[in-house]
């Protein structure tokens, strides 16, 4: 226990410039440093969902530790006082190094290997009382209803909206029930490059509350497909390669089985990440996201270029072309 103050206290700390702001991301979370005997520690403070996003996230934690995955170790928690202290990875986050390298992919064949290990952990009945949810159709489903819910109001007439809802959401049904993978896997939901520390020579990973057994093809999808950190095809190919290769007898990979369940739920994905980014905007004020949507939209047409999507492709088209996508 190495900070006993009440939170009332932190906080006067930190307005004394004793507690270090740190970047946060999207959650109800602030992270400040903190600095103790010459060590760091990174506080997260949080007043809403804080079971998900302090409790959840240290058992997450515990639970990638003890499978040798680096992860933040719990130092301390207080629900009561809205607070968890946990080890501090630093700043040096892989969307970082490969903002500067010129030779991405050996960094991205590092995380890759990495991603595989978490894979390969065991899900028996002690790990699914820490992650407890499946992810199911119903999940994938409630998520693209962000893009529904949040987009679809700013760029379709809302005389078209409930025809235009109602056909592609149908249309989306039908592609999910076309992912053949099964949902036996840790599956991170957001690993991308900004949630990945170079710690110790070793990929860390941050912000894993989310967790669920899931589809195989979605962390990797995650890691590809980032919004945040523009990618060639070419690196694309290579990375997505460098795994089935790696993955392919260790996780009895079936590469056309798993190349349709990665670009639906990439398809998945960049519809949830649009709706989310304008629940940013319009809901929070968090402008910024904005500039990630037209990059977000051409990942989207990337893989909507597999003809499983031709029915959804043509919905899109109908109601939303291409030069009204914001």
């Amino acid at each position: 226990m190495i900070y006993e103050k009440p939170m009332l206290n932190i906080l006067e700390d930190l307005k004394k410039n004793k507690l270090e702001i740190v970047a946060g991301d999207a959650s109800f979370r602030t992270f400040y440093r903190i600095r103790v005997k010459n060590k760091k520690y990174i506080l997260i403070y949080c007043t809403k969902e804080k079971k998900n996003n302090l409790e959840t996230y240290a058992s997450i934690n515990s639970f990638l530790i003890k499978n040798k995955i680096v992860a933040p170790k719990l130092i301390k928690i207080d629900l009561n006082s809205n607070y968890m202290i946990v080890e501090d990875f630093g700043n040096k986050s892989y969307r970082d190094i490969l903002s500067k390298t010129k030779k991405p992919l050996k960094y991205y064949k590092k995380i890759v290997d990495t991603l595989i290990n978490i894979q390969k952990i065991k899900i028996n009945s002690k790990s699914q009382k820490v992650i407890k949810n499946n992810y199911s159709k119903k999940i994938l489903a409630k998520e693209s209803n962000f893009f529904f819910q949040w987009y679809v109001p700013t760029c379709v007439s809302k005389k078209k909206i409930p025809s235009f809802t109602k056909k592609a959401k149908k249309a989306l049904s039908k592609i999910f029930s076309l992912i053949k993978g099964p949902n036996t896997f840790f599956v991170h939901r957001d690993f991308h490059v900004s949630n990945l520390m170079d710690y110790k020579k070793k990929v860390g990973i941050i912000d894993s509350q989310d967790a669920l057994l899931g589809n195989h093809a979605y962390d990797i999808v995650s890691l590809i497909d980032d919004v945040r950190i523009r990618t060639t095809v070419k690196l694309k190919n290579k990375i997505f390669n460098y795994y089935v290769s790696r993955a392919g007898k260790k996780l009895a990979i079936n590469s056309k089985i798993f190349q349709d369940d990665f670009d639906i739920l990439s398809v998945q994905r960049s519809l949830k990440i649009i709706g989310i980014f304008y629940r940013l905007y319009l809901r929070d004020g968090k402008k910024k996201y904005l500039s990630l949507i037209p990059y977000t939209w051409s990942l989207l047409h990337l893989r909507l270029k597999n003809p499983i999507f031709h029915e959804f492709s043509k919905i899109l088209n109908d109601y939303l072309p291409e030069n009204k996508r914001k």
